[in-house]
């Protein structure tokens, strides 16, 4: 089970401010109280009790109306007491995200995903080759141009011509659309283990990765439990898991109809997962079954993966247990999608994710 340990306060330590400190502990507690802040905030309250981390300078009070006065939290509405996070600190919470996750990252130019495929693209490789039509003309190799062209021509007689030119090559850089599958079934919070708020962590940190560093990319995220539906970026620090049980085809379908839409060849599905299919739609009712698994409601995963290994849409599945039974299955989905499957732990699910994010961005539909 996740959980945090909290050492004596010491002022001035690390240099931040009392706000500041108190500040990242609650965005943390927001996170596990699904976008709670009175329940944040009593936590919050209780860890203060026990640990001292305000003083008679700084109360809890003075951290609550900062909130107030920095907009960080504000009122549903004017007849409601209650606070909730404002849009500011859903931005600070993706940011947070993505800093714990994946580190300080800094934002590069739009649209710049590498390719393994040399091209008319943007950034330069060791390589060089001769100019030729339609190059442009900022891709020239100006030292190397320039001594061809002594070595063709000579000092006294120097010119410059079209067989002396040389260009960097580059690589192709690409876009990608990708669709994040979340399962929000009753397992994510089995057995005293919250694998709930970790994935929404990731998807927070892969949303703020992709919109600040790759803005031309596309990422939907969509929840699945008996049924699928697509949420919000914003809508990521209230997810909650439901009763559900693990309907993997309405995420897969609706997946494929979002990406469907993208007229990027290069399209993707992510599932964060812990268990198998259990659940499938017949007409208006459900067919469930949590015992083991269910050889009609694999066969309906299984040519899902088919059908998307036939669409050119790789399937990477993070699944976050290792039971044999389980594992067989992944394997059996992984084969017939022709993907990939990572078995992660909550604590290395980020940088497994963020590692096959930027590795997938080396290839090229033709």
């Amino acid at each position: 089970m996740i959980g945090w340990r909290f050492s004596d306060y010491v002022p001035g330590k690390n240099g931040k401010s009392t706000f500041d400190k108190l500040l990242q502990l609650f965005q943390e507690l927001l996170m596990h109280t699904s976008g709670d802040v009175s329940e944040a905030l009593a936590w919050l309250t209780e860890l203060d009790k026990e640990y001292g981390l305000t003083d008679e300078n700084y109360g809890m009070a003075d951290f609550i109306q900062d909130l107030i006065d920095k907009g960080f939290i504000q009122q549903r509405n004017p007849t409601d007491p209650n606070f909730v996070p404002s849009a500011k600190m859903e931005i600070a919470l993706r940011q947070k995200a993505l800093e714990d996750i994946f580190g300080q990252l800094k934002k590069s130019k739009r649209g710049n995903h590498d390719t393994k495929y040399g091209g008319r693209g943007d950034e330069h490789t060791a390589d060089r080759r001769p100019f030729e039509f339609g190059d442009k003309l900022d891709k020239l190799a100006i030292s190397e141009s320039l001594r061809n062209a002594q070595i063709n021509h000579g000092i006294d007689d120097f010119q410059l011509t079209q067989d002396d030119l040389e260009v960097h090559e580059t690589l192709y850089q690409s876009q990608m659309s990708t669709v994040l599958m979340i399962d929000i079934s009753h397992s994510m919070i089995l057995y005293g283990e919250d694998r709930i708020t970790p994935a929404k962590r990731v998807a927070m940190a892969l949303s703020e990765f992709i919109t600040t560093r790759f803005p031309k990319d596309t990422l939907d995220i969509i929840v699945f439990g008996n049924d699928s539906w697509q949420i919000q970026i914003k809508d990521l620090p209230y997810l909650q898991v439901g009763p559900y049980h693990t309907n993997t085809v309405a995420g897969l379908e609706l997946a494929m109809d979002l990406l469907r839409r993208r007229r990027n060849p290069n399209k993707q599905i992510f599932m964060i997962t812990d268990g198998k299919p259990t659940c499938i739609k017949k007409g208006k009712k459900y067919y469930k079954n949590s015992f083991g698994l269910d050889r009609k409601i694999v066969n309906r995963t299984l040519n899902l993966a088919t059908r998307c290994r036939k669409l050119d849409i790789p399937i990477t599945t993070f699944m976050i247990a290792r039971d044999p039974y389980l594992v067989s299955f992944v394997e059996q989905f992984t084969k017939a999608n022709n993907g990939k499957a990572f078995y992660s732990s909550l604590q290395g699910l980020g940088e497994f994710i963020f590692r096959d994010y930027k590795n997938n961005k080396h290839r090229r539909h033709r």
